[in-house]
């Protein structure tokens, strides 16, 4: 990789946390700071001082007992089984290229743990189509190896797909020494490595799933080659008892010379031999990747572990990509693709245009394609969209399952239509599992517009709005499922019309479409009529067996312009209400500025939501995580208060909120 193709990530000013709440008042409590992802140095530090927002830190020092800010940090969703389904289209394969992505979400220092006060945010939507997302970043003034925050993980992994931390050893260009590739390797008195031992510690107390290991800097030799050989295999081998990944990036060879190949040869296969994957950087040709493929496949590997360098940082779907030497249309595909910066997609856009609604109009357009539906490519468009070669997938596999269609960040929160909070916000964490087929619309008529909308929410801070003027009926594909049907399964769509007249329908499929694209084999159940912001309960009597897809069908009464929302699905056979947190302090306190920690409530949590009760008897929203901990920025003394009251309560998979339990804290 060129170094003028990198972009080195600079230490930014940290963003306002979206504000948090609760805990037990706790006198004299230690000074609250804001929590960021981590970042460290492997071992020894750069020489002077870190500029405004950076602490220099040692990964060789790091201990999880000692780090304050892990309960911050440490993802709490597991990572979930994924199935796939029918086909999209007749071109998406299964079991061939897969999509590896790398993002930077943020910069190095000052990334914050939990979400900040603000929606421009790259809330990364569609993970039907990945496979593994590495936590891109890393520079030579603020710390080379990158933890990925807990919401990015939880998010994720609510989608089955892995994470991966970073380790950027950086060209001497932007500012890499050799000392710091020497670091990473060093050996103890017993002959291991110690750092691998650390990477794999972090990796298991903060929850994600692995390494990327990128060796940029140059001038090493033979001696340092084997000592990284020797450092990845002891990586490799502590990861996989832990059940975590490394990848590997094709920079450093064999003989410890930083020289890109853009194949798989004799100057790296030793890494990918002791590595899981490979990341073939962009000098890859038609050539060359037949042959890394062929040469993957003698040692009994999958041509699929080598990721083909696609770089769409500077232009997304404007790249000029030989797509038919990855992902051939009439042959198997060669090998997978890695998206090197594909949040492109919020970057370009003009700072005043950075809405939700701007950046997903602009995601659509790159994981999905020219026409915005994946059961209708659009054969004239120079982007192969990942949803044109590669087959989408599911976790939603059991029942309860819930969904209120939020992306992760918005313009305002809403709870049950109403807002409480009017602030913008982010937190991938609190993102639902979301419909993968972004938009397949089937219809004789004319296609409505499908979109997140930003502008209305049953909770969150999205809903879906078909928009159009309906002449035929039109069904829109939401969820790929395997959900056991019961006599007691219930669906539940929240839902509401703005303008025009509709009739809904509930869409359940006991099996699969005959062919790629086409209409599930749906059953039609009548859904209540909602003017305003309703909640249909609908029985699935005379269904039976596994639910594959659930939809809606909308009719038109008049042909005229319809505006319909879908704030939530829910499919349950029971509800339960969650048990409360219990344990709830404040930990830390500067001013306005709290720190709140809680014990975690008894059997299944989602998220944890965090309210203000003000004097005059209302709640403001403060913020939601799946972690056990929050931080709050700039609270103060509202209605003649002398002391702030918060509450906590945990939030099932079914939405249902526990009791409250509630703290004060003296100003």
């Amino acid at each position: 990789m060129t170094p003028t193709r990198r972009t080195v990530l600079l230490a930014g000013a940290a963003a306002a946390l979206f504000p948090s709440a609760p805990a037990t008042a706790a006198p004299k409590a230690a000074a609250a700071t804001q929590p960021y992802a981590s970042y460290w140095y492997p071992d020894s530090l750069p020489s002077g001082a870190p500029g405004p927002g950076i602490t220099w830190r040692s990964l060789k020092s790091w201990r999880a007992e000692d780090d304050p800010d892990l309960a911050f940090n440490a993802a709490s969703v597991p990572p979930a089984a994924r199935f796939t389904p029918a086909p999209a289209n007749p071109t998406a394969r299964a079991g061939q290229a897969r999509i590896q992505s790398l993002v930077s979400f943020g910069p190095t220092a000052s990334n914050p743990s939990q979400g900040s006060a603000t929606a421009d945010y790259y809330a990364l939507t569609h993970w039907a189509y990945i496979d593994e997302l590495v936590f891109w970043g890393g520079s030579s003034g603020e710390g080379l190896i990158l933890a990925p925050n807990a919401p990015i993980v939880d998010a994720a992994h609510r989608h089955g797909v892995p994470v991966l931390g970073n380790v950027f050893l950086p060209p001497v260009a932007y500012g890499g020494q050799l000392r710091w590739t020497r670091d990473l390797v060093q050996k103890d008195a017993a002959g291991r490595h110690p750092l691998a031992e650390r990477l794999v510690a972090v990796a298991e107390a903060y929850g994600f799933d692995g390494w990327f290991v990128n060796a940029e800097t140059g001038g090493g030799d033979t001696a340092l080659g084997a000592a990284m050989l020797s450092f990845l295999t002891e990586l490799k081998s502590l990861a996989a008892a832990k059940g975590q990944r490394v990848t590997w990036y094709d920079a450093m060879t064999v003989n410890g010379t930083v020289s890109w190949q853009g194949a798989l040869n004799g100057q790296n296969e030793p890494f990918f031999r002791t590595s899981d994957d490979m990341f073939v950087d962009f000098r890859w040709s038609a050539n060359s990747l037949v042959s890394s493929a062929s040469r993957a496949e003698q040692l009994g590997r999958s041509r699929y572990a080598l990721w083909a360098g696609v770089d769409v940082e500077a232009n997304g779907w404007n790249s000029s990509v030989r797509w038919d030497a990855i992902v051939p249309a009439n042959q198997a595909h060669i090998a997978s693709v890695g998206l090197y910066r594909p949040e492109w997609t919020r970057n370009h856009l003009p700072a005043d245009g950075r809405t939700p609604g701007d950046f997903h109009a602009a995601d659509d357009r790159f994981w999905t394609g020219r026409s915005l539906d994946p059961s209708r490519p659009d054969g004239t468009d120079s982007w192969r969209a990942p949803a044109v070669s590669v087959a989408d997938r599911s976790t939603v596999t059991s029942v309860p399952f819930a969904s209120v269609f939020n992306t992760g960040h918005g313009l305002r929160w809403y709870e049950d239509g109403v807002v409480t909070s009017d602030g913008p916000w982010n937190h991938l964490g609190l993102q639902d599992r979301l419909p993968s087929r972004r938009w397949v619309v089937h219809t004789e008529g004319r296609r409505p517009a499908v979109s997140f909308d930003f502008e209305d929410a049953w909770r969150g801070g999205s809903s879906v709005l078909v928009d159009g003027e309906l002449d035929e009926p039109a069904v829109l594909d939401l969820y790929a499922t395997r959900l056991a049907l019961t006599a007691d399964t219930v669906v539940e769509l929240t839902h509401r019309t703005d303008s025009g007249r509709v009739h809904v329908e509930l869409a359940v499929a006991t099996a699969d479409p005959d062919t790629p694209g086409a209409t599930p084999p749906y059953t039609y159940v009548p859904v209540d009529p909602a003017g305003t912001w309703g909640t249909s309960a609908v029985r699935l009597t005379g269904l039976s067996g596994t639910a594959h897809a659930i939809g809606v069908r909308l009719t038109p009464a008049d042909g005229g312009p319809v505006r319909w929302r879908l704030g939530g699905l829910a499919v349950r056979t029971t509800s339960r209400t969650p048990a409360a947190p219990s344990g709830l302090r404040v930990s830390a306190a500067s001013g306005g500025d709290l720190r709140f920690v809680w014990n975690p409530a008894r059997g299944a949590v989602r998220h944890y939501t965090l309210h203000r009760l003000l004097p005059d008897g209302t709640r403001r929203f403060l913020g939601g995580t799946c972690q056990r901990a929050f931080f709050v920025a700039g609270l103060k003394p509202e209605q003649g208060e002398r002391a702030a009251r918060f509450e906590v309560r945990a939030v099932g998979e079914l939405y249902t909120s526990s009791a409250p339990v509630t703290v004060t804290h003296p100003w």
